[in-house]
């Protein structure tokens, strides 16, 4: 009977505590990096080996708070890496780093777990195929199309709505995307992830979605992992229940400025503006496992928050390189009343091209970009001498782009509340039959305003009324 019995836990001893960073003893043998080690009672306080010192000490980040660590106190191994949980069971729930259930709605059932430390699939197994991802927002599927399989990135400073955007996005795609919708919060706030499952609850698409939350308040070795638990969880309905797969993250930055928390902490010298010296390898690890393989594919479409609103920024950098489509959130729009907020001219998408989105579109979508351009060049002679100094042509072309502007905005789902706007989904047929007609002149005697905040253009009718002769002149910058 006793031989049977299985073998004692590999166990050490805590050295020093400083703050996240614990340094352990072990007489046996040394864990292996990233295992998980646990301590305190029932084994709540988890650390992660992230360093081997010498011959008998780890050094270990924590993914819990260490409040209760003591030096000499008992860690134990627990014999393998961080896993996440995997299957069927975890569609319509919500979870943290540890794959543990926090929507209270019981245990999980019909799940395996796996290491949420895994390889991004090789080159032989990718997927080369271009197809158009639609949105339902007419300024970013005319002007920077999303790829299907592909990764999007919402760049923007602080306030500018790119969890809006972000939100709106998953009320227009969840309820037609066919596969598996997955959120995953990295270091954003608890408020937001709480109204965001309430919402997908009351619009019945939490069936098939999942959400993963490693928040603010969390520590770095918490938010930096959860990003590799959500992408475990997709590779799963990707690879073995063939499914195609929407990864919504919320926000990358999170996930760099966590892994230059740990970096800092572990005693790494900063590279320029402190962060990580590991910074662009972390972000590809992550990144390069989002992809299309034979077997199904990985849609994302991530928040960056760009410090300062300096798009120079290396974190912001490093993330555009990975991306097939950027879509930039511009402050000066938002302070117009433009909304969304993108800058049409900064956007940009590898599918913005004649062989996948078709001649027609393209055409448009370079009008569209010229006569946006030729009104931002314009600005300046318009602020000092007016528009009546301008060539008529010149003034033609402010007109288009002054209605193009506004008829690329549109009221959301998500902010009907706040606004008092139907939100209004908007095929890609429709936006660029609206944009054609505007370009074309067709719209020169409607007011601007009977083409702000509508969905198609035929909505112009209803809401213009008679104009008075000179009203480009007010505010015509």
């Amino acid at each position: 009977m006793m031989e049977s019995s299985s073998p004692l836990p590999n166990q050490g001893v805590v050295v020093s505590v400083r703050g996240s960073v614990v340094d352990i003893r072990f007489e046996e043998h040394l864990p292996p990096i990233y295992s998980l080690l646990r301590a305190g009672t029932d084994g709540q306080i988890v650390l992660e080996v992230r360093a081997q010192r010498d011959a008998n000490h780890v050094r270990g980040i924590a993914l819990t708070p260490t409040q209760g660590l003591a030096r000499g106190m008992a860690v134990v191994d627990s014999g393998g890496p961080l896993t996440a949980p995997v299957g069927k069971g975890v569609l319509s729930r919500m979870f943290d780093v540890f794959g543990n259930a926090i929507d209270r709605e019981g245990p999980l059932s019909d799940v395996e777990r796996r290491s949420v430390h895994r390889a991004p699939p090789p080159l032989a197994r990718r997927s080369t195929k271009s197809e158009i991802f639609e949105t339902g927002i007419k300024v970013i599927d005319v002007l920077t199309p999303l790829e299907s399989g592909g990764k999007a990135g919402l760049f923007g400073g602080a306030g500018v709505g790119k969890t809006v955007l972000l939100t709106e996005m998953i009320h227009n795609i969840v309820e037609h995307q066919k596969g598996v919708s997955i959120f995953c919060g990295i270091g954003e706030r608890c408020r937001e992830g709480e109204e965001l499952y309430r919402d997908m609850k009351e619009a019945g698409v939490l069936a098939n979605m999942v959400m993963l939350f490693g928040q603010m308040n969390e520590p770095p070795g918490a938010r930096f992992r959860i990003g590799h638990a959500a992408l475990t969880m997709a590779e799963y309905f990707r690879d073995d229940e063939h499914k195609d797969v929407l990864l919504l993250v919320d926000n990358i930055f999170r996930f760099i400025q966590a892994g230059m928390e740990v970096s800092g902490l572990l005693g790494q010298m900063p590279s320029r503006l402190g962060y990580q010296p590991t910074m662009s390898t972390e972000l590809a690890e992550l990144e390069e496992r989002i992809a299309n393989t034979d077997a199904g594919s990985i849609t994302s479409i991530q928040a960056v928050y760009v410090p300062a609103d300096d798009f120079t920024d290396p974190a912001a950098v490093h993330t555009f390189s990975h991306l097939s489509a950027s879509i930039v959130l511009s402050r000066k729009r938002a302070s117009e009343g433009l909304f969304p907020a993108i800058d049409p001219l900064q956007s940009s998408s590898n599918m913005a091209t004649p062989g996948i989105v078709g001649q027609r579109h393209y055409d448009l979508a370079q009008e569209i970009r010229r006569t946006l351009a030729q009104y931002a060049d314009l600005k300046d002679i318009i602020a000092m001498l007016g528009l009546e100094q301008l060539a008529p042509e010149d003034r033609n072309v402010v007109a288009r782009a002054r209605r193009l502007e506004r008829f690329l905005t549109q009221p959301f789902f998500t902010t009907e509340q706040f606004t008092g706007h139907a939100g209004k989904l908007v095929s890609l047929k429709d936006a660029l039959d609206g944009c054609e007609r505007i370009l074309k002149d067709e719209f020169q005697d409607y007011p601007e305003s009977a083409l702000y905040m509508i969905g198609t253009i035929d909505e112009a009718d209803k809401k213009a009324k008679p104009q008075p002769k000179a009203e480009l002149t007010a505010g015509a910058v």
